[in-house]
């Protein structure tokens, strides 16, 4: 949960610090005072972008800083993985100053991906007009996959979907390259004969150039090796003649003085030593080929392999690369049906795998649908809306080349039909009877399946699109009951609601109050409303100023209870001057036991001295 938010610097915030307490947060305030400058503030911490105009007029920076509960093994190994420490506790805190931001976990600078990767784990930020999303039929997937749990399976299903599509790529590129080779094919045929006739071998160009240097030097090295040979063993001075005489001498000494010992062992390595060398000049220079033929041969080849360079990419080994790609392309000209052929059979294979990933998903999304309808037919009438009627379709695109290749029906048949759950194929949304021969589906990154909400919200009418049928205010009840439901299978332990209740009034307001307060056992929620009926069903209320001197304009924030609650409350329902009459609406709404619309009932013990 958040435990507590500062804010120094931010917009008309000159300092506050507000503490949040589990369950329902509310927060209220006249429009203007500043609620949204609170959740563009808190949205900083959750990862978003600053602008720089955001700071306070005459201070150096902005300063927002969270401080959370975070007992979890999944922000604990991300924190870990990025060499921060982890605590029991998470502070978030971005600095935002002119031309820069940073941010920071737990003190280190981190960045804004790896903030966002944090509070993904924590925070569901709503805000004031997201409910509008729920408008456009792409986000509807996304939501039923989340109430499904079926982000492992999607994820399977686009191991398969990458697959396919890169398969698939591949036959194109050579489709379009048989044009290519074909024309190319001669010249392909004349490179490989051009460097198969000299046939380069790894590492010959250097072991040649060796062998080229010493035949060209060999007057010299015959001569070098035999002065040498001569100066060391085979002259009358010759130095192995010396050392045995200052051997000998040695020898006399070690006699009179045993500490000449060493050195008399040492001359004695020496002996060997030159023994040994002269040993290997006398074979070296009894070696020496004088081969001109055999150096004119290898100069050619020499020069061969430096035609080759010059044509094919400048070294010997980028020449045996060439040989090697165009070895494949020649291979591939004179094969071109077979290679298509090999690889349709793995389109064909990978298309297979598609397939049933895709059927399996679209069937678990399917029975996720089924719970979904049934759970947020019983939300809405919570809400206010009786006979409303929530299903969810699903269509699915035929194209002559989608890759997922199916003969059946769609998983569910007949009873699909029967749960409620259509398959849009049909303009009257029943079920599609199954085709006697295979037919193909287009294919998207996250499943076959086209997803869109239908809803009707009197009886006798069809369920239409949610974009046709829907107000403001039945989009809003819509929304808070997705998120009331999505949450009992989501971690999140934060919701911020910025003006769900948008377009409610009345004793519908009280019945979103009672789900976000239901809600709100399992989830802290921080909620900015403007209806009494739900800040009545707070655990804790807050409300946000702002106040002016002669220079500047500021906004506050401050917890109420008890008189200065009822009046705040009073002053969401009349609007204008709290009078007494206000006052004891807002004390009825506030006390005694709370008898919910769905026959509930709450003791002050658990809601209004909880506060």
């Amino acid at each position: 949960m958040l435990r507590s938010l500062y804010v120094r610097d931010y917009a008309l915030i000159e300092e506050l610090e507000v503490e949040f307490g589990s369950g329902l947060n509310i927060i209220t305030g006249e429009t203007g005072a500043g609620k949204s400058i609170l959740i563009g503030a808190l949205k900083l911490i959750l990862g978003e972008r600053a602008a720089t105009d955001t700071v306070r007029s005459g201070a150096r920076k902005a300063i927002v800083e969270g401080t959370f509960d975070a007992d979890s093994e999944q922000i604990s190994a991300l924190l870990t993985e990025n060499q921060i420490e982890a605590f029991d506790y998470l502070i978030l805190r971005r600095e935002i100053a002119a031309g820069q931001s940073r941010a920071f976990i737990n003190d280190t600078p981190a960045t804004l991906q790896l903030m966002r990767s944090v509070v993904t784990e924590l925070v569901d930020l709503h805000g004031q007009h997201e409910h509008q999303s729920l408008l456009r039929s792409e986000t509807h997937l996304g939501l039923l996959d989340s109430f499904g749990n079926l982000a492992p399976m999607v994820e399977t299903y686009r191991t398969h979907f990458n697959h396919v599509r890169s398969l698939r790529e591949q036959r194109d590129r050579l489709v379009r390259s048989e044009r290519e080779l074909a024309r190319d094919k001669e010249m392909i045929a004349f490179q490989i004969d051009e460097i198969d006739r000299i046939a380069p071998q790894d590492g010959e160009e250097e072991e040649l150039e060796k062998e080229r240097r010493i035949l060209e030097h060999a007057e010299f090295l015959y001569e070098a090796t035999a002065r040498l040979s001569d100066v060391l063993y085979e002259s009358d001075a010759a130095l192995y003649d010396q050392l045995v005489v200052a051997k000998d001498a040695l020898a006399d000494l070690v006699r009179i003085d045993p500490r000449f010992e060493a050195s008399l062992g040492e001359l004695h390595s020496a002996q060997i030593i030159v023994a040994e060398l002269a040993s290997f000049l006398q074979d070296y220079n009894s070696g020496i080929e004088f081969n001109p033929e055999r150096l004119e041969s290898i100069r050619e080849r020499l020069s061969a392999f430096e035609t080759l360079k010059r044509k094919y990419g400048g070294t010997l080994e980028s020449v045996m690369a060439h040989r090697e790609e165009i070895g494949r392309k020649f291979e591939l000209a004179a094969d071109f049906q077979g290679a298509i052929g090999r690889l349709d059979r793995q389109v064909g294979e990978a298309e297979r795998a598609l397939t049933a990933a895709a059927l399996q998903l679209s069937e678990l999304r399917r029975e996720a649908a089924r719970h979904v309808e049934a759970d947020i037919g019983s939300e809405l009438a919570r809400l206010g809306i009786d006979h409303g009627r929530f299903e969810v379709r699903f269509t699915h695109e035929e194209a002559p080349d989608g890759p997922v290749v199916h003969a059946g029906s769609w998983p569910g048949g007949a009873s699909i039909a029967s749960s409620g759950v259509r398959d849009a194929d049909h303009a009257d949304g029943s079920a599609v009877a199954e085709p006697a021969v295979p037919r193909r589906y287009r294919a998207f990154e996250n499943g076959a399946d086209r997803v869109e909400y239908y809803l009707s919200t009197n009886v006798g009418e069809a369920p239409r699109p949610l974009a046709r049928v829907a107000s403001g205010g039945e989009v809003s009840r819509v929304m808070l009951a997705l998120k009331s439901i999505l949450a009992r299978n989501e971690r999140l332990p934060v919701l911020v609601f910025d003006e769900i209740d948008t377009g409610v009034s009345g004793s519908i307001a009280r019945k979103v109050g009672e789900s976000m307060h239901v809600l709100a056992r399992s989830h802290q929620i921080i909620a900015i409303t403007h209806l009494p009926q739900i800040a009545a069903l707070g655990d804790r209320h807050y409300v946000v100023e702002k106040s002016a001197d002669a220079s500047r304009t500021r906004t506050s924030i401050r917890q109420v209870e008890g008189d200065d609650r009822a009046a705040e409350i009073a002053a969401l329902m009349s609007g204008a001057e709290v009078t007494e009459a206000t006052l004891v609406g807002a004390r009825q709404l506030m006390g005694g036991n709370r008898t919910f619309s769905d026959g509930r009932s709450e003791s002050p013990a658990n809601g209004e001295h909880r506060g």
